[in-house]
């Protein structure tokens, strides 16, 4: 493994210098210990410097900890801005202001768009939780808020840092996802207890506080069950009854749904609604729900659930994420021929995703071990009437190609390497 160097996460780091000096706030959303504060801090920070920008017009301060860096209270508002003011007072200088996990520090919002009225002041904050959300980032800055979400290590960054052998960094990335710390540690248990410290120490403790949970054990078994059914569709309703029948614990859906949504807004899970793609209407029932990161959800579960399957298919969601893909599950409904009845009958589509004009069919096929797997894979797919490509990502190392339906398959490392299928 390489360790002379630190991943520089070059797709955010663009997305960073296309906002500079744009005259927005910029909001770096993620789940905590993903690499916000690093991006910042160390790959953002180096490069201001390389463009000439004087480390000292540089001006950081997380609020997620006091290690005694400052002589102040890095909570107290007044101080805070006493200190930044007392540094930017050259009108003559561009300064770059870096508030790290800024939610921590109370009317943060009126320090923020203080300091973004200043032209030659360009301000960044991070946050993790649904303060940062893009619905709320219109009216706590004023419409002048630019977020860049972003995510653990995709595999291709991860791949990128780790080198060598594709399917053994597979292995490796798909049991302990891509955290970034991940990367410093060589020896598996201390990779467990880092992730299992997560979500005990950090996330949850975090999502408790916050949002002044008073049921503790109802939300860590929540997630613990929506790390199980991963990729499966499902609903309050069906997530209280399972809570009810297998942990034995009486909860009700709106509660269940209060708490889901508490964990997607700590970003630590995300949902895709069902589609319909001839109705065009999303049906508001059942969704799916995927983890931030497999290392993450299989930490989750003391890596006793190791299905490929859906190993896989959260990966890919992931990454689709991480390209910047809205997702979407689909399904198809038409009426067919059943024991001689007419029945409307539906068929799903894993992900149909959208960028912009680009839009596409994906379908997760870990393998296709015969002619019978293979048309149920395809049934879904063939019964869409546009144009748009369709494509069936297959776990084993394959040569892409097009079949006669014009349906494209790929193997997984080559669909999460490289972007020849777009």
């Amino acid at each position: 493994m390489k360790q002379n160097h630190y991943l520089k996460r070059e797709s955010y780091l663009n997305k960073l210098i296309l906002r500079r000096d744009n005259g927005e706030v910029k909001i770096i959303t993620g789940p905590r210990r993903c690499g916000k504060s690093w991006l910042l801090s160390h790959i953002y920070r180096d490069y201001l410097i390389e463009q000439d920008v004087k480390p000292e017009n540089i001006i950081s301060i997380d609020f997620d900890k006091d290690d005694g860096k400052y002589d102040f209270d890095v909570l107290d508002h007044k101080a805070v801005k006493d200190y930044i003011y007392s540094i930017i007072k050259n009108e003559d200088e561009n300064y770059y202001i870096f508030l790290d996990e800024i939610q921590e520090l109370d009317d943060f919002e009126r320090l923020v768009n203080g300091l973004n009225g200043y032209d030659n002041v360009d301000v960044y904050v991070t946050g993790s939780n649904s303060r940062f959300l893009s619905k709320d980032i219109r009216t706590i800055f004023r419409g002048r808020g630019d977020e860049i979400h972003v995510f653990p290590l995709s595999f291709r960054e991860f791949y990128q840092y780790h080198g060598g052998s594709v399917s053994d960094t597979w292995k490796i990335y798909s049991t302990f996802g891509g955290m970034p710390r991940l990367l410093h540690y060589e020896d598996n248990e201390q990779k467990i207890n880092y992730l299992q410290r997560l979500w005990d120490k950090t996330y949850l403790d975090d999502v408790i506080e916050r949002n002044n949970v008073k049921n503790e054990l109802a939300i860590s078994r929540l997630a613990t069950s929506l790390c199980s059914s991963i990729g499966s569709l499902t609903n309050p309703t069906r997530i209280a009854n399972t809570l009810e029948t297998v942990q034995k614990m009486k909860i009700d859906s709106k509660t269940v749904a209060s708490y889901i949504d508490y964990l997607e807004n700590a970003f630590l899970f995300e949902s895709a609604e069902r589609y319909d793609i001839k109705g065009k209407r999303y049906f508001e029932s059942t969704k799916k729900y995927y983890c931030v990161d497999i290392g993450l959800r299989n930490a989750r579960l003391n890596f006793r659930q190791q299905e490929p399957t859906h190993i896989m298919e959260n990966v890919l969601y992931n990454h689709l994420r991480v390209l910047g893909f809205l997702v979407d599950v689909g399904v198809v409904e038409n009426r067919e021929m059943k024991d001689g009845k007419s029945e409307f009958i539906q068929r799903e589509i894993d992900f149909v995703v959208n960028k912009g004009d680009k839009k596409y069919y994906i379908q997760s096929a870990y393998s296709i071990p015969n002619e019978e797997k293979r048309e149920q894979e395809l049934a879904s797919l063939l019964k869409v009437s546009d144009f748009f490509k369709k494509i069936v990502v297959v776990g084993n190392d394959i040569m892409p190609y097009t079949d006669n339906n014009g349906i494209y398959f790929t193997g997984l490392f080559d669909f999460l390497l490289k972007d020849e299928w777009q």
